[in-house]
């Protein structure tokens, strides 16, 4: 499991497994109420996060980073599971 996510209020949780090194986390700090959703819903000041697998930033300019040169014969495959429960 590379992440856990867990709303205290609801039960709610989200697990992240993935087979890449990485995760970016979004914060929503920028969010600031001019964005509507679904059914008119404002996303406020951090009301939402993202959670993005992925490599390393700037990885090609860190020798102890996973590399993310892709040669013309490699295949690259990735894989990333986002799982939705309760907890109990």
């Amino acid at each position: 499991r590379a992440a856990r996510v867990v709303d205290s209020t609801s039960g709610r949780t989200l697990e992240i497994s993935t087979t890449e090194p990485g995760i970016q986390f979004y914060s929503g700090n920028f969010l600031d109420g001019t964005i509507t959703g679904k059914r008119g819903g404002v996303y406020g000041h951090r009301a939402a996060l993202c959670l993005e697998t992925q490599h390393f930033p700037d990885s090609p300019n860190h020798s102890n980073f996973p590399s993310t040169i892709l040669r013309p014969s490699e295949m690259y495959r990735s894989r990333t599971v986002f799982s939705f429960g309760l907890l109990r």
